[in-house]
């Protein structure tokens, strides 16, 4: 690795090693199949009883790249006639030398809206942050970029703890959401870490989980003259207020099966993603995404891999079209 991109893989590495708020979401490609990793009021779309996992590689190459790993399960149910749908999902996000564990509840209440339906839904849970402090050689840091006599290893902004765990604490979690799926289009908004949960690993290091707002919406369009071919253009914003993350897609489904496409995020990223449903209600996607900035000279890329299966647990009757525009 050239010197330069030690520099900065190294500084990403070492900046929140001091007391920090920080945007810790992770980055999402296929978002729009995994849509209760952001907002909860997406559990129970379609009538839908889901079951999903994602893991994603991302910056292949560079030591301590991030990791996450993602499992969610969502079901919905009628009391009377009054449509409601419940959820949990966890969290296994690596970054660096720290680890965020989360695990979260989620509950949605549904309503007939025109011609789809209007959820509101909220998501209450923990977020477990950690700090590997048994990672860090502070001398070998220090002269890798240069900073001979930067770092005190006595500093007491840097979390101390013993064993492979380290620094970690727990916080209550919080996040709200409201979504509305109709036939051919779909939007949702959400705001997650309401609470802002603060990690205190001693008085003077810790770490802030910052709000962040969600915007996603996507649309299907299926060709006149090709009916086995749908266009589902998407997007996705994701900001702190501070740093914002814009995402924009285009898929393509033949046959309602075969799924493919290209994306791009603002300043950040392009990717390619792939799906195909293996049967009926089960799919399987795969992203690959290439940075957009200098990061493109010290990675191979992120890889991205989710598995789902889906189906109605409600049986609609006969007379009732409606059905998921993410499982035409």
């Amino acid at each position: 690795m050239h010197d330069i991109q030690r520099k900065l893989v190294l500084a990403v590495l070492l900046v929140p090693v001091l007391a920090v708020m920080a945007q810790t979401d992770p980055q999402i490609g296929q978002y729009m199949h995994l849509q209760t990793t952001y907002n909860p009021a997406a559990a129970g779309e379609g009538d839908l009883l889901r079951v999903a996992g994602m893991h994603r590689m991302q910056y292949t190459g560079i030591k301590d790249m991030p990791m996450t790993t993602y499992f969610s399960f969502s079901s919905p149910f009628n009391i009377q006639k009054i449509k409601h749908a419940v959820g949990v999902r966890f969290l296994n996000d690596k970054f660096g030398f720290f680890m965020n564990q989360t695990f979260h509840v989620q509950y949605a209440y549904r309503h007939k809206v025109g011609k789809g339906y209007l959820s509101a839904g909220v998501d209450l849970g923990f977020a477990n942050m950690s700090f590997k402090t048994d990672s860090i050689n502070l001398e070998q840091i220090a002269a890798e970029i240069g900073g001979e006599g930067f770092f005190n290893e006595n500093d007491r902004a840097i979390p101390k703890g013993t064993g492979k765990e380290g620094s970690n604490g727990m916080a209550f979690d919080m996040g709200v959401g409201l979504y509305y799926s109709a036939p051919t289009w779909w939007a949702g908004i959400s705001y997650s870490h309401l609470t802002q949960p603060k990690v205190e690993w001693s008085d003077e290091a810790s770490i802030t989980m910052v709000g962040t707002l969600y915007m996603a919406g996507g649309y299907n369009w299926r060709l006149k003259r090709n009916r086995d071919w749908v266009l589902k253009p998407s997007v996705m914003v994701m900001t702190d207020f501070v740093n914002w993350d814009v995402n924009l897609t285009m898929m393509a489904e033949v046959k309602e099966r075969f799924r493919f496409g290209a994306g791009y995020r603002i300043g950040g990223s392009v990717n390619i993603l792939l799906g195909v449903d293996i049967i009926s209600g089960l799919q399987l996607g795969y992203t690959y995404e290439l940075p957009a900035n200098r990061l493109l000279r010290a990675t191979y890329g992120s890889h991205e891999l989710f598995l789902a299966y889906g189906f109605n647990v409600l049986k609609p009757k006969r007379t009732n079209k409606y059905k998921s525009i993410r499982y035409l």
